[in-house]
C-alpha cells in the first residue's frame, strides 16, 4: 500500500535526504519520495502500525505532520536534521 504525509518545516534537499534516510531503517517502508516543494512524504507500506513508526520518526525528526503542533523544539530539531542531511551529500 502506498500513502503521502504532509509535514511541517520541510525546506530543503538536506531535509529530504535526512528523512529518507531516517525513514528507511523502518522495516515495511520502502520506496521513500520527499517532494520538497509540496512538503510530501511518500512511501509503500504493509500495514496502518508502520505509518504510525513513520509518523512518530518524522516528528522526533523535527517534521510533524500539519495535524500536528508545530513547536519551537520541532522547528529546532528540523533545524538540526536539515544541518545533518546537507553533510550527508
Amino acid at each position: 500500500m502506498n500513502t503521502s504525509i504532509l509535514v511541517q518545516n520541510l525546506k530543503c534537499d538536506g531535509c529530504a535526504n535526512t528523512i529518507t534516510t531516517k525513514l528507511s531503517t523502518i522495516t515495511n517502508i520502502s520506496n521513500i519520495v520527499v517532494d520538497v516543494e509540496e512538503s510530501k512524504i511518500s512511501f509503500n507500506y504493509k500495514n496502518v502500525d508502520d505509518v504510525l513508526l513513520v509518523k512518530e520518526k518524522l516528528k522526533t525528526l523535527g517534521y510533524p505532520s500539519v495535524e500536528d503542533s508545530n513547536s519551537l523544539t520541532s522547528k529546532a530539531k528540523s533545524f538540526v536534521s536539515c544541518a545533518t542531511g546537507k553533510l550527508s551529500n
